[in-house]
């Protein structure tokens, strides 16, 4: 393999910014859900070339659509809640004097995995918990702060 001359080595560093460039450009749309023309056009600095700004911003919306999904399919979630199902049980026989005739709360959840780590055949899995009256008031207290930030967060 024969050895970079200065001038080739310049070049390529030069090309690399470029790729480097054009890359954060394309995931800054991407990501930032940029549709429009105009949106994208007010990106590049005032004394870009006007050709190449066109030129650059008709292939980005050419190819918008199919790099959001490429960037949708390959981002790694977290398991998705299909069902949720709970009865109340107040149990007539224990070990122990103390915990009989207590309230309880049964809690079903059914899980789904990532269909993209399952394959076309997602992972349906059933999760069932027992909660004392405390137990599900401390849960009940942390979903509704969970509640709260997440109103407070869309009405910004």
């Amino acid at each position: 393999m024969a050895a970079l001359r200065d001038g080739d080595f310049a070049a390529l560093q030069i090309l690399l910014k470029l790729v480097s460039a054009l890359h954060s450009l394309t995931r800054h749309v991407v990501y930032r859900g940029l549709t429009g023309a105009e949106d994208i056009l007010r990106l590049f600095p005032e004394n870009f070339h006007q050709n190449l700004k066109n030129l650059l911003t008709k292939i980005i919306l050419e190819n918008i659509s199919s790099w959001r999904s490429e960037a949708q399919a390959s981002q790694i979630s977290l398991p998705r809640l299909v069902d949720m199902d709970w009865r109340v049980d107040i149990k007539t026989s224990s070990d122990s004097i103390v915990r009989m005739a207590v309230p309880t709360c049964l809690l079903q959840l059914k899980i789904q995995e990532d269909a993209a780590l399952c394959g076309n055949n997602p992972v349906v899995s059933a999760l069932t918990m027992e909660l004392s009256k405390e137990t599900l008031d401390t849960m009940l207290e942390g979903l509704g702060r969970i509640r709260d930030q997440l109103s407070a967060v869309a009405n910004k």
